[in-house]
């Protein structure tokens, strides 16, 4: 939108209609207050308009914004000029030759600064303007309204303008005489009918100049000529239409997949114009589907250094940001090669969150666990650490093995046995979660180990999951029929079962047996089945129907459920 708005302003400018140039500018400068150009161009305007005060201001904006540019020299150096400030327009063009010593408008501008310092020195300091008194005070207003010939010049911005300058600094006036509005203000202030010669541009007569003439003498164009800039930006934007048509090129080349001619297409384009980061990101492509990462990864890095001195659009630098992170996993042969690109990757995210960088980082994640589990794993060592797990058990050190048993399984993940002995430990410490999961990655790799169905069921024992434990034990005992261990804790289940069904718990028993079973999903399940609250109302009322309902497996098995959590007794 800035740009729309400056194209309007140097359209404005070139038509003579510097008033609008200026609106236009100053609608540019509040989208991108940053931009020095666009200060340059106002500050143009503003000197057109003779508003010399206000082209200062906005000519040491720009020298302020780009302080290696030559052109924001000549902007202060004019402005300086229309002020009559010989001396500062002076330093501000030899400050602007220091960083271009053969920029001729500098040049120029440097000897018209000198000449008008020199004139200015030569002529006496206390002539004062014959016509000063005329453009004093409030009285001046009151003259061009009441007389019918000026009365319409006041609805007209750049002759308030100018007319405010003349009042300020009244020795300006000659850079005003050749408008027909001033002298025909100037007549009126005097009481003097001027008459032009026809054909000709007003000039006021030698006599008439009084003690002024060093001002006349002095021929220069006191405005800004910013026809250059404008040539610049023209020149701009033929760059980029050319850069754009190498890079369809090079696009196209790319979809046919001839890469070669690609990449040329898009380096022609960089070289032409170096302001959009598009053309190293797409040569960075071509480089990344070549298998060439190393020019992937420095043409990326240049991307997001000149996007970020360009300020360029976020999205363009996370894209530099995930191709290099791209190129940096295809080059990884270790973990520590994915550090990098996972850095990459999270720094494209601070850009701009996009869900194909974030696919991205998250893989490069799980890659270098691998690569880290790989590099970790020595069967050799895990045994060692199992056995040091061991002894520390075997001392009731449950802590300490914990952590012996930890850095078996980092060493040697598909151990069954440091799963269970860790189990064992959890168990122990009465970490009954950590346990179960212990226990059941345990079975997971080895569904013949007896010793994982034991670790398990006995968590559920000590969980008082009367129930599940049972068919743990005998899971187990389809792969190990006479395994002692087992064995007994069947036995122990149906101890526990037989004592809930005979009502022999007591009350805080019972309590807690119920509470554990509500919380198990199948048994809500039970409960709020119609049929079933059918069945369980027949129980207490309805013998001849319960007797019916025994017959059937499926409510018999339900009903046992729930004798075996609490819920219901049998007498």
């Amino acid at each position: 939108m800035a740009d729309e708005a400056k194209a309007k302003g140097n359209a404005a400018f070139s038509s003579g209609d510097f008033t609008s140039a200026i609106l236009h500018f100053t609608e540019a400068i509040d989208l991108a207050p940053t931009n020095h150009v666009l200060f340059s161009n106002r500050s143009a305007a503003h000197a057109s308009l003779h508003h010399y005060a206000d082209a200062l201001s906005d000519a040491e904006k720009t020298v302020e914004l780009k302080p290696d540019w030559p052109k924001g020299y000549s902007r202060l150096g004019a402005a300086h000029l229309g002020l009559n400030q010989f001396q500062e327009a002076v330093a501000a063009y030899n400050k602007g030759l220091e960083i271009d010593p053969s920029n001729d408008a500098l040049k120029s501008g440097l000897a018209d600064a000198q000449s008008s310092a020199s004139r200015s020195r030569a002529s006496p300091s206390s002539s004062p303007n014959p016509f000063g008194e005329a453009f004093k005070g409030p009285e001046m207003w009151t003259k061009l309204t009441a007389d019918p010939s000026t009365r319409g010049f006041l609805q007209q911005p750049d002759y308030v303008s100018m007319m405010k300058e003349i009042q300020r600094n009244p020795s300006n006036l000659n850079l005003y005489l050749k408008d027909q509005r001033v002298m025909q203000s100037l007549g009126v202030l005097l009481n003097i009918n001027f008459r032009p010669p026809p054909g000709d541009e007003a000039e006021i007569p030698e006599s008439d100049m009084g003690q002024a003439p060093e001002v006349v003498e002095r021929k220069r164009e006191p405005e800004p000529e910013p026809e250059p800039e404008f040539t610049e930006e023209k020149e701009k934007k033929e760059r980029k239409e050319k850069a754009i048509k190498e890079k369809e090129m090079g696009t196209a080349a790319y979809k046919k997949r001839d890469f070669d001619t690609a990449i040329q297409h898009y380096s022609t384009a960089m070289e032409i114009d170096d302001e959009d980061i598009s053309y190293i990101t797409n040569r960075a492509a071509v480089y990344l589907e070549t298998g060439k990462y190393n020019e992937c990864i420095e043409d990326c890095e240049k991307a997001v250094e000149r996007g970020r001195e360009l300020r360029s659009d976020y999205k363009m630098v996370a894209k530099a940001l995930t191709r290099k992170g791209t190129a940096l996993t295809k080059m990884a042969r270790c973990s520590k090669d994915y550090e990098p690109a996972i850095e990459a990757f999270q720094k494209a995210l601070t850009e701009h969150r996009n869900p194909e960088t974030l696919k991205k980082l998250n893989e490069a994640e799980r890659a270098k666990r691998e690569w880290e589990q790989k590099e970790y794993f020595d069967p050799k060592l895990g045994d060692e650490e199992r056995e040091k797990g061991n002894e520390f058990f075997k001392e009731q050190k449950y802590p300490d093995a914990i952590k012996h048993y930890t850095e078996a399984i980092k060493r040697n993940q598909k151990d069954p046995k440091a799963y269970s002995n860790r189990a064992a430990c959890y168990t122990k410490l009465g970490a009954m979660p950590e346990g179960l999961k212990d226990a059941e990655k345990c079975i997971e790799l080895d569904p013949t180990f007896s010793k994982g169905y034991s670790r398990k069921a006995a968590v559920q024992f000590f969980m008082k999951e009367y129930d599940n434990a049972m068919e743990t034990y005998q899971e187990g005992l389809k792969h190990d029929p006479n395994n002692q261990e087992l064995l007994d804790g069947v036995r122990r289940c149906v101890q526990q079962i037989n004592k809930a069904n005979r009502g022999d718990l007591t009350p805080e028993e019972l309590k807690e047996r119920q509470a554990k079973g509500m919380q198990d999903p199948e048994i809500q399940n039970i409960l709020t089945d119609p049929v079933m609250r059918q069945v369980l109302s027949d129980l207490q009322e309805n013998p001849s129907a319960a007797q019916k309902h025994m017959q059937n497996p499926m409510i018999m098995n339900k009903i046992q459920k729930l004798i075996s959590a609490g819920i219901v007794q049998m007498k």
